[in-house]
């Protein structure tokens, strides 16, 4: 079938900065689907009708026109965070045409003079300003896609927040048009007001000496977490998700969550990395919840339950990670049901009853059990000795993939 929809993206020079093929589309389609300021920017040759996108917004109006010559308009490039993206789900590629324009943060890098392979892109549009948290490094070059005109004085007070008020701030408006407008100042000294709602925000990150420093590596500090107690320590921890091996996409059960910290790390291990964080503890679900937007992971979700009566209905995961409830009847059990075949399955055990369930596990599943011992330095009188950690059990199992 050939192509019915063409996705346009148009810059702010409007029509006159299109190319050919772009202008032929759009005089030759019956239906153009956009915003008002984009439909705005055409002229009147253009005789096809002028649809605004729903709200709430849906691709629904676009599909139902399968087979009609369609043009939808995006700002820039419409696969760089843009609606063709999320129409290229949906449309084969052979129904669908997409003609780009240079994106915003291609204009923004060349305004900058910064190599664009070399920058952090982060989109803050119709996503909570907490998921910047994990992209904030000293020296750190930051493009940030901003929601509206209230984000750039948002992302000033947050970096404040966070040790970075001496980071630069640079906010474009109306990019590569006539009004384009660049605003400058630090996070500390930011008081520009009046922005354009379409802007970008470019940060270059820097730190004061008593900002928090976050690796990138596992084993966050313990001083990263609020709790109650019930967090899975810095060095097991580290331990535990060089167990879990998160890789790209996966999801994740942390059952027994505590105040998140594992399902928060794996998260923070990549972007499309997804936790469902299952807690019946009131007091420790709001730790999660504080938690997962302080250290930049807004998307993990909550399950508020026990197991295993929580997990009858939850989306099958490609890991587990059980650190609590492991002797309550039919977790383990049903964890190992719902666990994907080749998906890992990692408990942790303090007491000798859930390290006798892992043992047991053990027997009948395979895998790998491994005792492990942590001690740290610390003052005995006038020198120092080593107090032991209660040592943990740990089991690792990998599910068969014709289980």
């Amino acid at each position: 079938m050939a192509p019915w929809l063409t996705v346009v993206g148009i810059g702010e020079d409007g029509f006159s900065g299109l190319g050919r093929q772009a202008r032929r589309a759009l005089l030759a389609a019956t239906r153009i689907v956009g915003s008002p300021r984009q439909l705005a920017l055409l002229p009147r040759c253009i005789g096809g009708a002028r649809v605004h996108w729903p709200s709430p917004f849906s691709l629904s109006p676009v599909l139902a026109l399968r087979g009609e010559p369609v043009c939808v308009l995006a700002s820039g490039d419409p696969m760089f965070y843009g609606v063709g993206a999320s129409l290229a789900r949906q449309v084969p590629s052979n129904e669908m045409q997409v003609l780009s324009m240079p994106s915003s943060c291609a204009l923004a890098a060349a305004r900058l003079g910064w190599p664009l392979q070399d920058v952090q892109v982060v989109s803050l549009v119709a996503r909570p300003l907490a998921a910047l948290n994990a992209h904030l490094y000293s020296g750190l070059r930051l493009l940030v896609l901003s929601n509206d005109e209230h984000s750039p004085a948002a992302i000033a007070a947050l970096l404040r927040e966070r040790g970075f008020g001496p980071s630069r701030l640079q906010v474009f408006e109306h990019l590569g048009g006539p009004e384009e407008r660049q605003l400058c100042g630090s996070a500390n000294d930011w008081a520009h007001r009046n922005i354009a709602a379409l802007n970008l925000v470019a940060i270059d990150c820097q730190a004061t000496p008593d900002a928090l420093r976050m690796p990138r590596v596992a084993g966050l500090p313990d001083s990263a977490f609020q709790h109650d107690g019930q967090l899975t320590k810095r060095d097991i921890r580290a331990i535990t998700l060089a167990r879990l091996a998160p890789q790209p996409g996966e999801l994740l059960w942390d059952v027994g969550a505590g105040c998140g910290s594992i399902g928060i790390e794996w998260m923070r291990a990549h972007p499309s990395c997804r936790t469902l964080a299952i807690e019946a503890d009131e007091g420790r679900q709001g730790f999660i919840e504080h938690n997962r937007d302080a250290l930049g992971v807004p998307g993990l979700q909550l399950v508020r339950g026990k197991a295993p009566q929580a997990l009858q209905d939850l989306e099958q995961p490609d890991a587990i990670f059980i650190g609590g409830g492991v002797t309550r009847d039919g977790v383990l059990a049903l964890c190992w049901e719902r666990l994907r075949p080749g998906g890992r399955l990692v408990a942790n055990a303090v007491t000798l009853q859930s390290e006798v369930m892992l043992a047991q596990f053990q027997q009948h599943h395979g895998g790998e059990l491994t005792r492990i011992h942590i001690a740290h330095a610390q003052p005995l009188g006038a020198f120092d000795t080593w107090r032991q950690a209660l040592p943990i059990t740990l089991l690792e199992v990998v599910k068969p993939a014709d289980a």
